[in-house]
């Protein structure tokens, strides 16, 4: 028993575990605001959530990457150095945006949608709500302190759907309570990043205008990337919420919600990936950059194999459980079949991206996901004008990841290692093979 608890310790284990108990409690809190509220609410709430997301990666999208590549391996002095420039320049963002917001509040008047109103109206206070947890998620991933991450995601995510049961059973359950305890789910979090200590403000004074010039001249790029990238997802939801309105918009996210089965391994291993690669590549071992690539990318897909099928086939069911009566029968079970038919190739989207920008070159990243997010708005109205419905949406968004593939090889195959593409699943499954074969050994 201390062996197996022992090797479950292991960053890859608490990674996965982690994202996978915050799906589920994402999920447990999305069937309970299905079966409360109505799908117009929903609506409201899932384009509510998404431009908030979208607007905190223009910070995220600017420090993370960087942060955790000029973080991790470094001397304590030097960390307080990047930890007080991620401090300085997510403050400057969140002040600017702060100021945006406060003359739009002037709009509100003038503005008929209440996904819009909404947003207008509390946008900064989510904004300075998640700055401490934002930075303590950074410090704890370059760390590599997955125990402590899966803390700080618990106490956001666990609150938040405590006190939505609490509005649920009060009948208390607006959207203003919702976004409110949405607001304090991020708060709590933030107290307890203080009270253990695992960040600190205080270091924004040992900040160093060379580290905040590389910050920034890396996150310039980065940035770039990762707003084009969840634009690229978010536009969906603006196209659908503006075209087909709120109740459509519900039904499409709940098919899409489901997704959550192939985004938890790959958030996982991501994170635990990105900074392998960043060694190997800082240590010029080139061949292993792209094994490590090869390895994650590969395993991934051999794992997810038996998941998208299982997932086409019990699509209704898992449809009913997570929405209730509301969605049967709605287009929401055919929309996640239709995501998981390409689902296979986000393995090797995501890691040759995170390969691109570990080896510096983030600018083939932000031109492709431009190109991926004109291609995806151009079909996604192209596709709701000849089905008139969320199919139109669902369908073509495997265009946008064919692009992202193709590109993605080329650069990797022009500017670092040629290797072939379906080398990566070869690797990958052999690589799995030797993981579960070693594994029994040690039983």
């Amino acid at each position: 028993m201390p062996r197996l608890i022992e090797r479950l310790r292991n960053k890859h284990f608490l990674s996965l575990s982690g994202n996978a108990i915050m799906s589920l409690l994402s999920m447990a809190t999305i069937a309970i605001l299905c079966r409360v509220i109505s799908l117009e609410a929903f609506g409201i709430w899932v384009f509510f959530q998404t431009v908030i997301v979208l607007i905190d990666t223009f910070r995220s999208g600017f420090i993370t990457t960087g942060f955790i590549k000029f973080y991790s391996g470094v001397s304590p002095e030097k960390a307080q150095d990047v930890e007080g420039s991620a401090w300085y320049i997510s403050l400057w963002i969140t002040v600017i945006l702060s100021i945006i917001n406060a003359v739009a509040l002037i709009a509100i008047p003038y503005v008929q949608n209440q996904s819009v109103i909404m947003i207008i109206k509390w946008f900064s206070i989510c904004f300075w709500s998640m700055l401490p947890y934002f930075i303590g998620t950074c410090i704890l991933q370059a760390e590599q302190r997955f125990d402590r991450l899966l803390v700080l995601r618990f106490i956001t995510q666990g609150s938040f759907i405590i006190m939505v049961i609490c509005l649920a059973i009060f009948t208390t359950i607006t959207l203003q309570n919702l976004v409110i305890a949405y607001v304090l789910s991020f708060l709590f979090a933030d107290v307890y990043c203080i009270l253990k200590r695992w960040i600190n403000i205080a270091n924004i004074k040992r900040r160093t205008p060379e580290t905040v010039s590389t910050l920034y001249n890396f996150g310039k790029f980065t940035v770039g990337t990762t707003i084009s990238a969840n634009l690229f997802r978010t536009s969906d939801t603006l196209i659908i919420n503006f075209l087909l309105g709120p109740a459509s918009l519900a039904v499409y996210n709940i098919g899409q919600r489901l997704m959550e089965l192939v985004e938890i391994p790959l958030r996982s291993f991501a994170a635990t990936g990105m900074p392998e690669l960043a060694v190997a590549y800082n240590r010029d071992k080139r061949e292993e950059v792209i094994q490590i690539m090869k390895k994650y990318a590969g395993m991934l897909t051999v794992v997810l194999v038996p998941v998208c099928i299982l997932g086409v086939l019990l699509a209704d069911t898992a449809i009913a459980i997570i929405g209730g009566g509301k969605y049967v029968g709605t287009e929401a079970a055919n929309v996640f079949r239709l995501f998981l038919t390409f689902a296979l190739l986000y393995p090797a989207d995501r890691f040759f991206a995170l390969t691109l920008d570990v080896i510096h070159l983030p600018k083939i990243n932000f031109y492709k996901v431009l190109v991926m997010l004109a291609a995806n708005i151009i079909f996604d109205l192209l596709g709701i004008y000849i089905f008139k419905n969320v199919y139109g949406v669902a369908i073509t968004t495997v265009i946008p990841i064919i692009i992202a593939v193709v590109v993605g090889f080329w650069a990797l195959n022009k500017y670092y290692i040629r290797f072939s593409f379906f080398s990566i699943y070869k690797y990958g499954f052999y690589s799995l093979k030797e993981l579960i074969n070693s594994y029994f050994k040690k039983k």
